[in-house]
């Protein structure tokens, strides 16, 4: 009888056991997760917010109509609102702007390697025009920027007002 009882504990407790471990897989997988989630948000904040800054700098260019592909963040270009937009649902666009600050300092692989990124974050300025409510011209920028895979990528949007003396205020929260 003790014989019987002592091994219907030890299967219980190897019961428990097993399901312990595949816990702490589940649990690792969504730390992963979490982790790349949070990396690609900040990349997508990080070029959205050299954008800005962009802008208020003085060192933009005129609006112009863009054309397909995408530029160095050296050069830059701000898109008339008129200007065939890329599709901001599906990813990576067609056209915007390669914050390459951000790919200097960063590895890129598409490998998803540890540690590195898919690929360097973008955004893309369209020129709203100018707003005498909200007292200046008026610009929406969108940045995207990934994770260490194709699968965790994150797209912020901001809209901003630039004003003859270079101030800027958001007109909206992200």
């Amino acid at each position: 009888m003790a014989l019987i009882i002592g091994l219907l504990l030890l299967l219980v407790v190897t019961i428990i056991a097993i399901s312990m471990f595949r816990g702490f897989g589940v649990e690792e997988q969504i730390a992963g997760n979490t982790r790349e989630k949070q990396r690609s948000l900040n990349a997508a904040i990080s070029a959205e917010q050299y954008a800005e800054w962009w802008l208020t700098s003085g060192l933009a260019p005129q609006t112009t109509t863009c054309a397909a592909g995408f530029v160095s963040s050296n050069v830059g270009e701000i898109c008339a609102a008129t200007n065939p937009q890329p599709s901001f649902t599906s990813l990576p666009w067609a056209t915007g702007v390669t914050y390459t600050p951000f790919s200097s300092t960063q590895t890129i692989a598409t490998t998803g390697s540890q540690g590195s990124y898919y690929q360097p974050p973008a955004y893309y300025i369209t020129d709203l025009g100018n707003s005498a409510a909200a007292g200046g011209e008026v610009y929406q920028i969108d940045a995207y920027g990934y994770g260490g895979t194709s699968n965790s990528v994150s797209v912020v949007e901001s809209t901003y007002v630039v004003t003859s003396n270079v101030n800027t205020r958001s007109l909206d929260i992200k």
